[in-house]
């Protein structure tokens, strides 16, 4: 067979990470701290698109969706339901119907919009559950009473130092999730009171047309978010809620924002050179997004460098080549 010199080349355009945040969205924090980052953050994503009440049933099939399927996530069951089908409605049971979960219930900020239709906050979970769930706040409970079967959580007395009464307490997999919500909620509508019930003022404070966390919350919420790290499920949600509303929840985006506001790191300017992304995070040897140090276990594509040409040498036709 004649040999038919053939040079073959290869582009390369392969991403190190599926970030979506989009270039520059967090300048603004740059060398601030504490407080002053919050109010950065409250400038940046205060203003975005209200879905409406009815129109987060729309956001939820891209939002809450297990992954290959048309089935809700529920944080608060693991029942099965399909989007669109047997939304509440009337419930008995647990699996009965999946509706709208407020994790800062409505009666808290007197039903306000646009925080009624935020879907960073409201999830689609079982009707039971949820109203098992009511208006209390968050917490932990040693000997809590749960629905059984596939409910997830649980209701009972506060065993979590600086409050003593009856709390709801979350599945352990979503702790963190419902911390950075409650984050995001008191910096995108800081300038809202979140005390308009008994409930509300366990977890909040309104000072000086501020909303804050109360010490009972800021130190249950920092524990949460550090025990369960952003996880794929957040990511993605936060990809599709930005898409519908316009803005995002910076510290799913990166979780170290709230050491460097309510935590550790309060004292200290931030510079996001100094962060990991939560996108970025498989690199990384830090869940927590505070250190850039590359995870050594992590692998690393040293070569070929993004944007090169691959030759492939000479081949004979129908001649596979191979180069390592």
């Amino acid at each position: 067979m004649k040999k038919v010199f053939v040079i073959i080349s290869l582009l390369l355009s392969y991403q190190l990470s599926f970030a979506a945040i989009p270039a520059g969205y967090y300048s603004s924090v740059e060398g601030k701290k504490g407080d002053a980052i919050c109010e950065a953050l409250h400038a940046k994503i205060k203003s975005h698109t209200n879905v409406g009440y009815d129109g987060l049933y729309n956001v939820y099939p891209t939002s809450d969706v297990i992954p290959g399927t048309n089935e809700v996530w529920d944080i608060y069951s693991t029942c099965t339901f399909t989007h669109g089908k047997k939304q509440c409605g009337n419930y008995s049971k647990v699996c009965d119907c999946y509706n709208r979960e407020h994790t800062i219930p409505q009666s808290w900020f007197g039903e306000a919009q646009p925080m009624k239709s935020d879907a960073f906050h409201v999830y689609p979970t079982d009707g039971k559950v949820n109203g098992q769930r009511s208006n209390n706040p968050y917490g932990e409970c040693a000997k809590g009473e749960s629905l059984g079967g596939k409910a997830l959580g649980k209701l009972g007395a506060s065993t979590f130092g600086g409050y003593s009464g009856k709390v709801f307490e979350p599945d352990d997999e979503y702790k963190g999730d419902v911390a950075r919500n409650y984050f995001y909620m008191v910096t995108c509508y800081r300038d809202k009171n979140f005390t308009q019930s008994s409930e509300g003022k366990v977890m909040f404070t309104y000072n000086g047309g501020k909303a804050a966390f109360t010490n009972y919350s800021i130190n249950l919420l920092m524990k949460w978010h550090r025990q369960d790290p952003v996880s794929q499920k957040e990511i993605d949600r936060n990809n599709a809620v930005y898409k519908h509303q316009g803005n995002r929840n910076p510290f799913i985006d990166y979780p170290c924002f709230a050491e460097y506001i309510w935590g550790d790191q309060k004292t200290t300017q931030l510079y996001l050179d100094n962060l990991v992304s939560s996108e970025d995070a498989h690199f990384f040897d830090d869940p927590a997004g505070c250190s850039p140090e590359i995870d050594p276990t992590a692998p690393q594509l040293l070569e070929p460098k993004i944007n090169t040409i691959v030759d492939l040498g000479g081949a004979s036709v129908g001649e596979p080549v191979y180069k390592t």
